[in-house]
């Protein structure tokens, strides 16, 4: 069966990379050998693998990475930490545009 991992990775600057592959150790040792210079963590080097998460389905895999690509760092070092408590709060929508923060019909006046 094959396996694939979704990782993060934290930067020397503090910035953080996700990605995705079938081979965690060989891919973790391009990223920190700077195997490809246009790579995002290529100026970014030393590197640390924070997290990884093992799937059995690819199309799982690459929706996963897809989706916690989009968080915030905190939110990803959160997931790496296993603090699930601190990543539901910062799940959660703050800003104006949220259903939550709309008025609803009876509280709008005509």
């Amino acid at each position: 069966m094959k396996v694939y991992y979704v990782y993060i990775l934290i930067c020397s600057d503090g910035l953080t990379y996700t990605g995705f592959t079938n081979n965690i150790s060989r891919r973790f040792e391009e990223h920190q050998n700077g195997k490809n210079k246009t790579c995002f963590t290529y100026k970014r080097r030393p590197l640390k693998l924070i997290f990884h998460q093992e799937f059995n389905d690819v199309h799982q895999a690459i929706n996963f990475e897809k989706r916690i690509k989009k968080w915030s760092s905190k939110k990803k070092l959160a997931l790496a930490k296993g603090e699930y408590d601190l990543l539901k709060i910062l799940a959660e929508c703050r800003n104006a545009t949220h259903s939550h923060f709309k008025p609803k019909d009876e509280d709008v006046s005509s």
